[in-house]
């Protein structure tokens, strides 16, 4: 389930609101909530880093390791790598990548490409299209846009596979967006049509109204708010991992 955006910020302006410190237009809402989302997702992969290196219980309801993957496993998706020139380009919403494959059965290997200089220089190393690997750099621009879109890039080898590729990968949340009208006497008015609710966990809902809070602090050059907000954010994951 996902964070409703409006619900979100509706909370944000009431609690500057009450307090008098201020206002946060949606426009600079939208791009602090998206920062926050992505700071908030990106730490899930810390944290079960960090976790699968300690003892776990086996208790249903409070194995850690298995509720971060929970909230990870919605990203996680798998799309086709297009061809162009020489090179395949990888969706433009990857986060990170896991397994390349060829015709739904063949894992292409990654390599380096002081790796694939080594393997390509024996007959009994080089790639086939039974065993493929590819080499990742640089990126892909594509007119899409504007701005104009970038996506990371693959080269394959054996080069004669041009067709087929494919990608599993955890995907980036989408940009989460109140959109609005402007009334008569310059209010803003929500309107769901062409909105977009955080993408995380219903769980992260305090947290994510927290750490906004926190920027709009800098926003609206209030040090008490950021201050404020810093230390209940910091107080709220210490009672999740206490």
């Amino acid at each position: 389930m996902a964070v409703n955006v409006d619900t979100v910020y509706k909370t944000v302006l009431f609690i500057l609101n009450k307090e008098q410190r201020g206002y946060m237009t949606p426009d600079e809402f939208n791009k602090v909530g998206q920062q926050v989302q992505l700071e908030i997702f990106e730490n899930y992969f810390e944290e079960l880093n960090q976790l699968q290196r300690q003892p776990q219980t086996n208790t249903e309801f409070s194995d850690r390791v298995f509720q971060i993957q929970n909230k990870i496993a919605p990203f996680e998706v798998e799309a086709a790598a297009t061809y162009t020139s020489n090179y395949f380009y990888l969706p433009s919403d990857l986060h990170r990548l896991g397994v390349v494959y060829f015709n739904d059965a063949t894992i292409i290997q990654p390599v380096q490409q002081n790796e694939y200089l080594l393997i390509n220089k024996s007959p009994l190393t080089s790639p086939t299209t039974t065993h493929p690997i590819y080499v990742q750099r640089g990126e892909h621009q594509s007119s899409a846009g504007p701005p104009p879109v970038l996506h990371d890039k693959i080269y394959v080898y054996p080069t004669s596979i041009q067709t087929g590729v494919k990608c599993s990968y955890v995907k980036t949340p989408a940009q989460i967006t109140w959109n609005y009208s402007v009334l008569g006497n310059g209010a803003y008015q929500f309107t769901a049509s062409g909105s977009q609710n955080f993408e995380l966990d219903v769980s992260e809902q305090t947290e994510i109204i927290l750490k906004i809070l926190q920027y709009s602090g800098v926003i609206i050059r209030d040090p008490q708010i950021v201050q404020t907000a810093a230390a209940l954010v910091q107080q709220d994951t210490v009672n999740e991992k206490s």
